[in-house]
């Protein structure tokens, strides 16, 4: 399948280049559903589609992999395979799982009872997750930080602090007393499932009684009372990359609340909202600093000291310099997070009109209106004189 690894995102899902965030979560639900393994057992052809599909939706999904990719195409997302890359069906299944379970409440967890996630889950078995009903995928987290904006240039690291629910530690998650052993379930006789057939449809669905678990604990440990998990505290360092955007959505992989009957655990997703800045605004990986100068500096020319990410530095403007003209100081902005390489500071100069000038600043300016007003002295020598000549002859022929 060397050639289907090289197809494009937006083939792959059947949509086009400028499809919504809504077109291509749909696109993705409808081909996931089509070639989901369980629904196609031993066809190789449909689990690679499925696996398609999945590589696909994961980085379109994203806004900053999006503008990556439609940038840079897969070099720009980075890795071996310059695109996203699925380990095992867990990976898929937790990206499937997220956009049929949905983010409720601040954790992608199953889904709410009649949602997609509960739909998912009864046709299919779990069978993504790899253990049936039996074993169900932990829910994941959903925690939201704030960072100052030079830490989004730089990076860093920062702690988080959340409650979770993990396998406990009396019964290692599975909810009897120790020393006593689950018993099968007497409603699905084992099999963490029940058959109700209406008409022509066969619904396979978790049994109502051990909830998909084939067992049922008549003797319940104490500590966790049946459930097999208990709340914990953790803490959890999250390393922050330099450049990181506004809005980026970070997915630790196996932070989140454990499994049940051993199932993998859920996922923690980090989302980043970096805090405005005093004086520079970013777009994209270039910098915009608005910086004043007086007005014999813009006529004359000088060398101005500016406030830069990595502290302060020298700019020249150049002589005759007018207001609202852009200085680029190259190699000055955000480290691009996919290449390393840096945009610019763009030096917005802003001539600076004093409110209250004094008494010989006062008398300087009258002088200059003086030599402005001869007749035969254009307005602004240099740039821009040809507007201020044309602008005089206008006046003098109303």
């Amino acid at each position: 399948m060397a050639g289907a690894a090289k197809r494009d995102f937006y083939e792959i899902l059947g949509v086009a280049r400028d499809a919504s965030p809504d077109d291509i979560r749909k696109a993705y639900r409808k081909l996931a559903m089509q070639h989901h393994p369980d629904r196609n057992p031993g066809n190789k052809e449909a689990e690679e589609k499925f696996r398609e599909a999945a590589e696909a939706y994961e980085v379109l999904r994203d806004d900053e992999k999006r503008r990556r990719y439609d940038q840079f195409g897969r070099e720009g997302l980075g890795g071996a395979a310059g695109g996203p890359h699925f380990s095992n069906a867990e990976d898929i299944y937790a990206a499937f799982q997220e956009i049929f379970g949905g983010m409720r409440g601040g954790r992608a967890g199953r889904g709410a009872p009649g949602g997609f996630g509960s739909i998912f889950e009864d046709i299919f078995a779990g069978g993504a997750a790899g253990g049936g009903y039996g074993q169900q995928r932990g829910a994941s987290l959903q925690v939201e930080l704030s960072i100052p904006f030079l830490e989004s240039a730089k990076g860093g690291s920062r702690t988080i602090d959340l409650r979770r629910a993990r396998a406990c530690p009396e019964c290692r998650g599975s909810g009897a007393r120790p020393g006593s052993h689950p018993e099968k379930c007497s409603y699905c006789q084992g099999h963490g499932s029940v058959v109700s057939r209406q008409g022509f449809f066969t619904m396979q669905t978790a049994c109502p009684r051990c909830g998909g678990r084939g067992e049922e604990n008549r003797d319940p440990c104490a500590k966790c009372r049946g459930t097999g998990a208990v709340p914990e505290s953790a803490r959890i360092e999250v390393r922050i990359p330099a450049g990181i955007e506004d809005g980026t959505r970070m997915r630790l992989s196996g932070e989140g609340e454990s499994g049940e009957g051993g199932g993998p655990n859920g996922d923690l997703y980090v989302v980043v909202h970096v805090q405005p800045h005093e004086f520079f605004v970013r777009h994209r990986d270039d910098v915009i600093l608005e910086m004043p100068v007086s007005y014999s500096q813009a006529v004359l020319g000088s060398t101005i000291e500016v406030p830069t990410l990595d502290g302060k530095n020298r700019l020249k403007v150049p002589r005759g310099t007018p207001s609202g003209q852009i200085l680029r100081m190259r190699g000055q902005g955000f480290p691009n997070i996919s290449s390393g390489e840096r945009g610019d500071l763009l030096v917005r100069v802003v001539v600076h009109v004093p409110e209250k000038p004094g008494r010989r600043e006062e008398e300087i300016v009258r002088q200059l209106s003086e030599v402005e007003a001869k007749p035969n002295t254009p307005i602004g020598s240099g740039k821009g004189s040809g507007f201020f000549d044309r602008l005089r002859e206008y006046f003098e022929h109303e």
